[in-house]
């Protein structure tokens, strides 16, 4: 802890050091303090397009890229806009129907208050972003457009374009891509969801339910980390408040509407992948080594029930197990039947689902998004927590200090780099996936399917860190050896 706060310190130094940016100069001399190699790599190649590409299947926030069927009709981007970008003789329908061209859609930011942050108002973009694979396999952006409506003063913006207006452009959507990321996918449908289930299990598992003993391992600390989460990020005068766009009133309204729409398809991995059309985009290794960890979880749960639920009549009768996931349909899913989520089990197959989904998001989902934040976002134009400026209404006229004067200042910066560093440092009580030091399970038969769940995951380790040798880059937050088994952090 003690170096944390020195960390701290020197960022706090660095605040008093300068009162504004003036220059990329300034901002790289406030980065390379704090710098990792990987954050280094970020630094070089955040401005590339296909790097801006790269990030929606392995950055912070893997899960918002979905195929493009069709163009929506409040982004009226047209083939003469973007066939330049394309394979030659090729059109944007031709592209659309060989599965070449994807979408990102920020409608959840449409219409929320922005923060005000020491008296100066902030602005949120809500952008619609289309991105094209090209015949490299790489994923690069086509068109931006930063609010949801089409409008004259909203422009579509294109590679083409002058080059401060396509770098602003794109800073506006990574902004609103980290403001997005850390309410919903990282805080909501992470660390909210886990106290959901840890809170079920401990109203209505008996420590001696075999349930209890499988899933408890997997809250370790998830209370605890919330309490501080809601203390030092979220109550008045906190984290949000001080350094996000989504900061103030704002935030708890992306929350309930996140809330309103969350599924509990998209939180099952497999049935995600396919409603996003993203089953066969080259090199998502979010998606490939999470399919692993899925099926690893599903054969291990799977081994489990059957012991000790050998018929769906003995799910079916296990009244704190009913009494369990009824709590959770109750009182984390407010009844919403239109989630998806069961009030009830019949089956022992759609116990194993369940299950999977509540190990998955507690341990493998949180480390997928949790542990990459340094990496990507110490740069901050490149995750810039609020914009200082309202998105352009015209092409054309962008400066570089426009840029200057639209992204984070030195104290929101501060403040999240504080954050982030703290929240993606290994952890000092790290207990990795698959571990379970209090061998709660004294039978032999479920003893040995925990033997066989971690020699599973040491495979899929060991193929991670192959496919990683020569990789500049290399995806490692979803290897089984780095994942912690809670929320724990």
């Amino acid at each position: 802890m003690a170096t944390k706060r020195l960390v701290k310190l020197k960022l706090l130094e660095l605040q008093d050091y300068y009162d504004s940016w003036t220059s990329m100069e300034h901002i790289e001399k406030f980065f390379y303090v704090n710098k990792t190699d990987k954050s280094e790599y970020v630094h070089r190649k955040w401005k590339e397009d296909d790097f801006f590409g790269y990030q929606y299947l392995n950055g912070i926030n893997p899960v918002m890229i979905k195929k493009c069927k069709q163009i929506p009709s409040n982004f009226p981007v047209t083939n003469s806009m973007v066939s330049g970008f394309l394979e030659k003789s090729s059109s944007l329908q031709k592209e659309m129907e060989k599965g070449n061209i994807f979408l990102v859609d920020y409608q959840l930011l449409d219409d929320i208050p922005a923060n005000t942050i020491n008296g100066h108002k902030q602005y949120i973009a809500a952008p619609l972003c289309l991105l094209y694979k090209d015949t490299q396999n790489k994923l690069k952006p086509i068109a931006i457009q930063l609010k949801q409506t089409a409008d004259p003063e909203n422009p579509i913006f294109l590679p083409n374009d002058k080059e401060e207006d396509w770098l602003l452009a794109k800073i506006f959507v990574r902004s609103a891509d980290f403001n997005l990321f850390e309410l919903v996918t990282h805080l909501l449908r992470t660390h909210l969801l886990a106290e959901v289930f840890c809170m079920a299990t401990l109203r209505h598992l008996s420590s001696v339910h075999p349930l209890f003993k499988l899933l408890i391992p997997h809250m370790r600390y998830t209370l605890q980390i919330n309490i501080m989460a809601r203390n030092k990020l979220l109550d008045e005068g906190g984290l949000f408040d001080k350094a996000l766009s989504t900061g103030g009133i704002g935030m708890y309204k992306v929350l309930q509407k996140a809330q309103d729409s969350m599924t509990y398809s998209s939180l099952c991995l497999p049935d995600d992948i396919k409603a996003r059309g993203v089953e066969d985009i080259p090199c998502y290794y979010y998606r490939d080594d999470g399919l692993k960890l899925w099926a690893v979880i599903n054969r291990f749960v799977q081994s489990l029930l059957k012991y000790y639920y050998p018929n769906d009549s003995d799910v079916l009768e296990d009244t704190e197990l009913q009494g369990w996931i009824n709590d959770i349909f109750c009182e984390g899913f407010l009844q919403r039947e239109e989630s998806g989520i069961p009030n009830s089990f019949s089956t022992v197959n759609e116990l194993n689902k369940f299950l999977t989904m509540v190990i998955f998001t507690c341990s493998v989902q949180h480390n997928a998004v949790n542990s990459g934040q340094f990496d990507f976002c110490a740069w901050m134009p490149n995750a810039s927590s609020t914009m200082q400026c309202p998105p352009p209404t015209k092409k054309g006229e962008t400066t570089m200090k426009d840029i200057l004067q639209s992204i984070a200042n030195i104290s929101s910066t501060v403040n999240i780099l504080a954050a982030i560093w703290l929240l993606s440092s290994p952890f000092s009580d790290f207990i990795k996936l698959g571990d379970y030091p209090l061998k709660r399970f004294t039978e032999e038969y479920p003893q040995k399917m925990i033997a066989q769940f971690q020699s599973d995951l040491k495979k899929i380790d060991d193929e991670i860190v192959h496919r990683n040798e020569g990789q500049e880059f290399g995806y490692t937050y979803m290897r089984p050896s780095l994942i912690e088994n809670s929320v724990a952090i």
